[in-house]
């Protein structure tokens, strides 16, 4: 039997869109119900108390639509909350952690991965966490960056802007030795580019948008989720607030038009 309720998708902003595209690609027949909290971003500098209580509120949300599946987009609720939310939801819940890990350690030659993120992203020590649960002989190396998110958002992807902040972040990875690099904020597929241009040669990178795809195929397949292969998707998207230049930073992060989109202020 299909099961064609909709996967649910959030993050505190715009940015977990790129796990919405990869997920499209990944899966053309699933609907999806994105929730940006564009009102109260970024949860990096705010409290685990209140990264919890927004993120059960987005929960909440969510499974009123009928999602059969939560993907957290959001690395800083990924890293603060997620056990909270397993909890807490009624259904499946999915970070972009784990799945980035586990990438990471089937890519990796000689154990030695590299993370890059937002300063509250890195300083959880997340991904070193679940890297070590899953290969305890892997080695890491981090490195906050906290440029790369304004540069993904103005859209300044290429030129030697975005060129020479990549190369600063990276330089010190490089010189550790890192084989495989995880991107591990929804921003970052956005400066693929740059940043493969600026590793090390035959580093692997490790987009966690499409980590976290390949993870919910897998596990839709394993429990007989899938939707029907002739199934029509749909992708609707809340917000909670409508911020400057909405459209056009939504679209570059979606690589599409922004459609079916609701501003939703009590939650």
């Amino acid at each position: 039997m299909a099961d064609s309720r909709p996967i649910g998708v959030f993050d505190s902003g715009l940015g977990g869109l790129t796990v919405v595209k990869a997920l499209r690609s990944t899966l053309p027949h699933e609907s999806i119900v994105y929730f940006g909290d564009t009102a109260r971003v970024p949860y990096g500098n705010k409290s685990k108390e209140l990264v919890s209580e927004f993120s059960m509120e987005i929960v909440d949300f969510l499974i009123k639509y009928d999602v059969k599946m939560i993907v957290v987009a959001c690395n800083t609720v990924s890293a603060q909350v997620l056990d909270e939310l397993h909890e807490h939801s009624t259904v499946p819940v999915i970070g972009v952690i784990h799945a980035g890990a586990e990438e990471a350690v089937k890519a990796t030659n000689n154990n030695h991965i590299g993370i890059i993120g937002t300063m509250a992203t890195i300083s959880s020590k997340a991904y070193e966490k679940a890297l070590s649960n899953l290969d305890k002989k892997i080695q890491t190396s981090s490195q906050a960056c906290p440029l790369l998110v304004p540069l993904a958002e103005e859209g300044w992807l290429e030129g030697d802007v975005a060129e020479t902040v990549v190369q600063h972040y990276v330089k010190p990875l490089n010189a550790n030795g890192i084989d495989t690099l995880i991107l591990g904020c929804t921003h970052y597929p956005l400066l693929k580019d740059v940043i493969s241009r600026q590793v090390n040669k035959g580093t692997t990178l490790i987009d966690s948008a499409d980590a976290v795809a390949g993870a919910v195929k897998k596990r839709l397949s394993a429990a007989g989720q899938m939707n029907d292969a002739s199934a029509k998707s749909l992708l609707t998207c809340f917000i909670t607030d409508i911020p400057l230049h909405f459209e056009r930073v939504g679209q570059r992060f979606l690589g599409a038009p922004m459609d079916h989109v609701q501003t939703v202020h009590d939650i």
